[in-house]
């Protein structure tokens, strides 16, 4: 003995393995979040083509992006509960994170008169971040929270009841 709360190496139990359901629990949600962060990424995508054939970025497209994100978080990831908020929730804000940063590559490369993937390659993931992270407003950041609050209520509350 060590000190005084120690047990002696013998004293412990052995360590049992997981069992089946706790593996296959996890791994559904390993696959969950990684299906969440895809759907986030193409949201993200598709908001963008939208802002450029809009020639300008809607704010407000945070909420039509969190909606279809909340209804395909529900019915294709995860039930209606916590874990299916949180993934639509995670899904809508990763939605905003790559807009913006799409949205700095896109004035990037028309100030510099590049490719949109030239000027992703020159700039970097790292730059990118940060110049998405400078032209965030404070009430672009608000439409992207509560977008991501009303992604994670529609993907909370249950479905209507079939007769």
């Amino acid at each position: 003995m060590i000190g005084v709360f120690a047990l002696p190496i013998d004293a412990l139990p052995p360590a049992s393995p997981p069992s089946a359901s706790a593996l296959r629990t996890l791994a559904g949600l390993v696959f969950a979040a990684f299906s969440a962060a895809m759907l986030g990424l193409a949201a993200g995508a598709v908001w963008m083509v939208a802002a450029m054939y809009l020639q300008r970025a809607p704010d407000w497209l945070a909420f039509a992006a969190g909606a279809l994100l909340a209804l395909a978080t529900r019915h294709w990831l995860r039930r209606p509960g916590l874990a299916a908020a949180l993934l639509a929730m995670f899904a809508t804000l990763l939605a905003a994170l790559y807009f913006n940063v799409l949205i700095a590559a896109v004035r990037l490369a028309a100030n510099f008169d590049l490719g949109l993937v030239e000027a992703m390659r020159t700039a970097g993931i790292a730059m990118l971040i940060a110049l998405a992270r400078v032209g965030l407003t404070p009430g672009e950041l608000a439409w992207y929270l509560l977008a991501a609050l009303f992604a994670g209520w529609l993907a909370w509350r249950p479905g209507a009841r079939k007769p």
